[in-house]
């Protein structure tokens, strides 16, 4: 399906790998030209066509210096992707084992991050009537599905993109939210991730968490979201084709919310 993306110009956050590299290799295919925002760079962004970004979005002033960046390499941006994210800051226990650092530190990189580069980008986005994804996370809509800090964090950026929405809709920028459930990507896979951290906390194999998790969370297929599905949500939810689309949060889980 053509998505009238060819020749549009978007900034993608977090984009070095997961959701936020398959979103980057999804808008680029569509012919968007794409600055990929990353802590570390991977050679792959540069090989799918992006134009990669060194930032931290936790620096002072960071935001401002990557949307001036981006807007300066692709003469504006017309699509926003705030996938910046994750991470549970080591914290696989209850409320009382969250510290004051950790809730910072959590808070800053699930939500304020988008905060800070939204506000950035709005002047170009207001410009070229835009559109702003936001990526959550069912945890926003079942808040005991992770870990206390995060599942608040993600329900601060779902209420965002739904108050921005009504901000800026009449103004011409589209604002939508993204709301996956358990994603292949690292967060669950990788042997130093949150997965690999609750299997430990459990007391059971990696593995085994990883081949249970769609059952256990109530998920009506039996594997995780790919990262290429939520790319493909994503990628339309900023195209044209979704110009009717706003203020709504879409949830990509495989079945696990039961809630309408």
């Amino acid at each position: 399906m053509d998505l009238q993306l060819n020749g549009k110009t978007a900034l993608v956050t977090g984009a070095s790998r997961g959701i936020g590299l398959a979103v980057t290799r999804a808008l680029t295919a569509e012919g968007v030209r794409v600055a990929a925002a990353a802590r570390t760079p991977t050679p792959e962004l540069a090989a799918i066509g992006a134009i990669p970004v060194a930032v931290d979005l936790s620096a002072p002033a960071a935001a401002e210096r990557l949307v001036s960046e981006a807007a300066a390499e692709l003469g504006g941006i017309d699509i926003l992707v705030n996938n910046v994210g994750g991470g549970d800051g080591g914290v696989n226990g209850g409320f009382v084992d969250v510290t004051d650092a950790q809730w910072a530190q959590i808070m800053d990189l699930n939500f304020l991050a988008t905060v800070r580069v939204t506000r950035a980008a709005l002047p170009a986005l207001l410009t070229a009537r835009g559109a702003i994804v936001n990526v959550s996370s069912i945890g926003a809509r079942v808040p005991h599905s992770g870990p206390i800090a995060y599942t608040t964090a993600k329900a601060a950026l779902t209420a965002f993109g739904k108050a921005l929405a009504e901000d800026v809709g009449r103004q011409g920028v589209r604002v939508n939210t993204v709301s996956p459930g358990p994603v292949r990507t690292d967060m669950w896979e990788s042997p130093t991730g949150y997965g690999a951290g609750l299997a430990a906390a459990m007391g059971v194999p990696h593995d085994r968490l990883l081949a249970g998790l769609p059952t256990a969370t109530g998920m009506l297929i039996d594997r995780l979201v790919e990262p290429d599905e939520v790319a493909a949500l994503v990628a339309y939810l900023a195209s044209p084709l979704a110009s009717a689309t706003t203020g709504t949060d879409h949830i990509i889980d495989g079945g696990a919310v039961k809630t309408a």
